[in-house]
């Protein structure tokens, strides 16, 4: 792998890198018990998962809400990477391929800590609070275009 590299599938190798970095954000950092974290939908499910000189760093699950809406769902950055613009690059990747698999829109649940970043990268509101998990969090969608940002 070169120092920066985005992969995407559900290989065994490319799903452990996934379900490392989901473990170390979702069950050791903001205290979800596994069980609500690791879903049917995993046993399908394809990922992306974005490397920096090998190490797992960012990883979203790609996952159809409808024909023409995707969801990034179990999108997360390691503790030690954030701030850096991986999470970005990588929803950037996400969005490009559902755009370019007929996808229109993509919606997500986002904690409420996360807002900021998704209309950032132009999500808007579309929902009440509401609690996701044990965590306060936010219905968000937005339009997809050719060039997501």
């Amino acid at each position: 792998m070169s120092q920066e590299a985005i992969y995407f599938g559900r290989d065994a190798w490319l799903q452990a890198a996934a379900y490392h970095l989901r473990y170390e954000v979702f069950v050791l950092e903001q205290r979800i018990p596994a069980c609500w974290e690791f879903d049917a939908l995993d046993l399908t499910a394809n990922y992306f998962v974005l490397f920096q000189q090998n190490i797992p760093v960012a990883t979203i699950r790609y996952q159809a809400i409808s024909p023409d809406i995707i969801q990034p769902d179990r999108f997360c950055v390691a503790h030690s990477y954030r701030k850096q613009g991986f999470g970005t690059r990588l929803l950037k990747v996400f969005e490009e391929k559902a755009f370019q698999e007929g996808y229109r829109y993509a919606q997500l649940s986002a904690e409420i800590d996360a807002v900021a970043f998704y209309q950032k990268v132009g999500y808007q509101i579309c929902s009440d609070s509401f609690e996701e998990d044990g965590i306060l969090c936010i219905q968000m969608k937005k339009t997809l275009v050719m060039t997501s940002f």
